[in-house]
């Protein structure tokens, strides 16, 4: 039902932009703002039927994913010698200096 709304609600303002240019009255300045309202209200209401349909699979046509080439087809040269994994050199975690001189404390 939303679906059906949302697709009326978007058309409405199509037909707004067709009588303003049928009148003349795109050549105001009323007339090209009025167009950029309707084209701004139909466009939300499209881009609600877009995720409605997108929430309901009906656009799963559109996100098709292509199939990955296998890592097993890839050709590999001969002459190329393996190349030696690289070994990250080892941090060694240097703990904090004890303080020696512990100050006094007061007597009282």
């Amino acid at each position: 039902m939303m679906l059906m709304i949302s697709i009326v609600l978007g058309i409405l303002p199509l037909f707004g932009i067709a009588w303003t240019i049928v009148t003349g009255t795109i050549a105001t300045q009323d007339g090209l703002f009025m167009s950029l309202i309707l084209l701004t209200l139909s466009g939300v209401f499209f881009l609600n039927v877009y995720w409605e349909l997108h929430d309901r699979g009906a656009l799963a046509f559109l996100h098709k994913k292509k199939a990955a080439v296998p890592a097993a087809s890839a050709v590999t040269p001969k002459a190329a010698a393996p190349a030696a994994p690289a070994v990250a050199p080892k941090v060694v975690a240097k703990a904090a200096p004890e303080i020696k001189d512990k100050p006094k404390e007061s007597e009282g």
